[in-house]
């Protein structure tokens, strides 16, 4: 198993890292990418994939971290790094009321205005994105962009069937937490059974969204990814180890990357 999106550097890790990756090893998860929120902890986030085998990182700036100060050299810096395999996670959330959504949208179009921008310049990397609440204000401007549609991945998806449509008919992936597990959530797993067998993945999404069976644990750990997939695959029917083999090779095709044996 992989988890294709985790946030290794925030506080509640601090001095854990190796003993989050080492109980995910012993869990049959093989490696994680550590997604970015602030341009401030992307010199940490690279450090960890320099001093971690199996971990890979991402460039970009999170909505709800919209209104703090952006450092765009130092995120290109981390983007030509080796281990640095996406933009994001970017995007707009309306479930909260901060940042307003008008600074959102401006620093979103910004970050897509610069990926572009340093795509033309031999960057080209696959999108992790953040949408809650904001379909129908965040499809509209990715398509905008030049950048390709089947390169952003919908991470931690919590809409319903119509959500999970328009961003298949959009052309993006979609990846599930989870949230997909979870009793109170079952228009997710509804809307997982759409979602086509080549453009799925699955995340933690740590600190965030323990997986049943382990949702009282606090935080949640990469260990834990397993669970989510072996969910999706009781739902469709299929065994474990074949469906969680078909999720290595989307996030390997996607990310572009090779997990380790």
């Amino acid at each position: 198993m992989f988890d294709t999106h985790c946030h290794l550097t925030f506080d509640c890790y601090e001095g854990r890292i190796e003993e989050l990756l080492s109980a995910a090893r012993t869990a049959g998860v093989r490696g994680c990418i550590s997604i970015s929120t602030t341009t401030g902890d992307l010199d940490r986030l690279v450090g960890i994939t320099d001093t971690h085998d199996g971990v890979w990182c991402s460039a970009g700036v999170h909505p709800l971290y919209s209104d703090k100060p952006i450092d765009w050299e130092v995120m290109v810096r981390a983007a030509r790094h080796p281990r640095c395999v996406a933009w994001g996670e970017l995007g707009l959330d309306r479930h909260y009321d901060h940042p307003p959504l008008d600074t959102q949208r401006r620093v979103l179009e910004e970050q897509l205005a610069r990926v572009e921008g340093w795509t033309d310049e031999g960057l080209s990397k696959p999108v992790v994105v953040h949408c809650r609440e904001a379909f129908d204000d965040l499809l509209p401007v990715l398509d905008a962009s030049r950048l390709p549609n089947d390169r952003f991945v919908f991470h931690c998806f919590t809409g319903d069937e119509s959500d999970a449509g328009k961003v298949l008919d959009f052309g993006g992936w979609i990846s599930f937490t989870g949230i997909v597990t979870f009793a109170n959530a079952r228009e997710v797993a509804t809307a997982s059974d759409l979602v086509p067998e080549d453009r799925i993945m699955v995340e933690t999404d740590a600190p965030f969204l323990t997986p049943e069976p382990h949702r009282t644990v606090r935080p949640n750990e990469p260990r834990f990814v397993g669970c989510v997939a072996e969910f999706l695959a009781r739902r469709r029917g299929v065994a474990p180890e074949e469906f969680e083999a078909v999720l290595d090779r989307n996030a390997e095709r996607f990310f572009g990357i090779e997990i380790p044996a």
